[in-house]
């Protein structure tokens, strides 16, 4: 299963609008939301028969034994991330704080604390005959969210593993959960926008997807509220041999699209006319980077 991953360096680019596009135009069978702290792409897909749910454990949380403890304090002296807090006759932890790291257990004289499984997050699995979607959302306070989305894409690619490709929906900036993402991606295209702190926040995702060998394309999404920036954007990719894929106006049609859950494209508009011709070039480009 090849796959098709949409980034951007921040959000608010437009990327699951973009996203949600490419799933209609290419009638995907497989596509998952890796932006797992703030999912959104269900809420322009179309509702699906079949849901399962699972829960996500990340780290082991901590949790003290009160009839074993003596108060003696070492564990709250301890703890870098005062997650450990201090009653008259116990000590208690707190989960969100607490980051599985397990030094209080290992140093309590008493053995009064142990390490224990913590839900973390959902994973979610939506099926409509051969169609799947996968997606997760973490809970507030959470860590470990690139484990979440390596799960996201392991659970998808257990369902699709006999699909063409996958079209996948990945998380702004360049932490944890996008460099998860991009890993075992066959093409990345990197939403831009024209303005100066999406230019700073594209060269860094490009520099992220160089840097694990991914190949990259660029878009510019809302292009005409500062046509400037968006000429130096594509003259940027062309010196740094990046393919560009073309540019997306800024649409008030495409507001209207994501208020009533729908995708641009089932729009007769400017920005559904572009990002049709941003969608041919990229999978040519796609299938360009499978012959190589």
């Amino acid at each position: 299963m090849k796959q098709l991953l949409i980034l951007s360096g921040k959000g608010g680019t437009g990327k699951t609008t973009i996203a949600s596009a490419f799933i209609k135009l290419a009638q995907a069978k497989a596509y998952a939301d890796c932006d797992v702290d703030a999912p959104n792409l269900h809420l322009v897909m179309h509702p699906f028969p079949q849901e399962k749910a699972s829960d996500y454990h990340g780290l082991d949380k901590a949790v003290i034994n009160a009839e074993a403890c003596t108060n003696c304090g070492i564990c709250l002296d301890a703890c870098r991330f005062h997650a450990i807090e201090k009653h008259e006759t116990s000590h208690t932890v707190d989960p969100i704080a607490c980051e599985g790291c397990t030094l209080c257990a290992y140093l309590c004289p008493q053995q009064a604390i142990t390490m224990e499984k913590a839900k973390a997050g959902e994973l979610k699995l939506f099926s409509n005959g051969d169609e799947h979607f996968s997606t997760a959302t973490l809970l507030m306070g959470s860590g470990t969210t690139g484990m979440l989305v390596t799960k996201v894409k392991e659970q998808l690619k257990q369902v699709s593993d006999a699909t063409e490709f996958a079209i996948i929906d990945g998380s702004p900036g360049i932490g944890c959960p996008v460099i998860a993402s991009l890993t075992g991606v066959d093409l990345a295209l990197i939403v831009a926008e024209p303005s100066v702190s999406g230019i700073s926040d594209m060269k860094r995702i490009i520099e992220t997807s160089a840097k694990l060998g991914v190949t990259i394309a660029v878009c510019v999404n809302k292009s005409d509220t500062n046509d400037e920036l968006s000429s130096r954007i594509e003259t940027f990719c062309w010196k740094e041999g990046i393919f560009f894929a073309g540019r997306i106006p800024f649409d008030p049609m495409a507001v209207r699209a994501v208020n009533e859950g729908k995708s641009v494209i089932e729009y007769s508009c400017d920005s559904g006319t572009a990002v049709r011709q941003v969608y041919d070039k990229t999978l040519q480009m796609l299938k360009e980077t499978i012959r190589r």
